[in-house]
């Protein structure tokens, strides 16, 4: 068995992280397939005894696909409409693709205040509890709406990490565009090297190359980088993987599935 399909078999609780790019088309629009699918895919788990949360970006996504005249606006008070405009189609959307699976969503928008707060805190993690107890599927994503500077978390994948260690999660997913980490980037260098593994995070810092963000996400290596540092340290294992493939989710299930897997120290 590999080391990523026994990871995800023994994980009770996963946090899946989906970025924008894998819910975006190639023309900057929701990619509505990919939702129902991944809804399927999500389903499956459950039924094998899973609990999952999802942490889904998204909503500029959703926003530009609503009101594509927006789409280059670049002031800040347009992109914060945009993802408030965004945010409702994009869990209207999830709300479908979870229904044609006969499971009810929930959504949490957070900022880095409610993580930092102690009572805001305990009661996003009593929710995430009674959520999952009834067999509601939590979608989290950041208040992009009102966030600025002070209150932001800046990007999913930290976020994703934040709620996997609150919920004392098994094992964190984030779902990007690529398969893993690569020691620099494979599309500009074809003599980049896979990275399966990660034992430690300092040596993997010392050997790759770190590039910028993607197209339509705040994210890279570097922020991923980062949530492998804050959930390892309390015993979470996390994987990266190529959301864009066929059944991703399920597929890691799969003794050749690939990706790159951050053990615990």
């Amino acid at each position: 068995m590999s080391k990523i399909s026994e990871a995800l078999k023994s994980a009770r609780k996963i946090v899946i992280k989906i970025g924008s790019n894998t819910l975006a088309k190639s023309d900057g629009t929701t990619n509505l397939d990919f939702m129902m699918s991944f809804a399927q895919q999500c389903a499956a788990l459950i039924k094998q005894g899973k609990q999952i949360i999802l942490v889904s970006s998204g909503a500029q996504v959703a926003g530009v696909s609503t009101l594509k005249e927006w789409a280059r606006k670049k002031d800040v008070h347009y992109r914060q409409a945009l993802c408030s405009i965004g945010q409702v189609e994009l869990m209207h959307q999830w709300r479908k693709a979870f229904q044609s699976q006969e499971l009810h969503i929930g959504q949490l928008l957070l900022t880095k205040d409610d993580f930092e707060n102690e009572h805001r805190s305990l009661n996003i993690r009593n929710t995430l509890f009674t959520l999952i107890d009834e067999g509601v599927v939590p979608i989290i994503n950041e208040n992009d709406s009102v966030s600025y500077d002070e209150i932001k978390i800046g990007d999913n994948d930290n976020l994703s990490a934040l709620t996997a260690i609150l919920w004392s999660a098994d094992l964190l997913i984030l779902f990007g565009d690529e398969n893993g980490i690569f020691t620099d980037n494979p599309k500009t260098n074809k003599n980049a090297q896979f990275i399966e593994t990660v034992s430690s995070i300092p040596e993997l810092r010392d050997k790759i190359k770190i590039g910028g963000t993607s197209s339509f996400g705040t994210g890279g290596v570097e922020t991923k980088i980062q949530a492998a540092e804050k959930v390892t340290r309390y015993g979470i294992e996390l994987l990266l993987a190529n959301g864009k493939k066929e059944n991703a989710l399920v597929g890691l299930l799969e003794e050749d599935s690939a990706g790159t897997l951050f053990l615990v120290e």
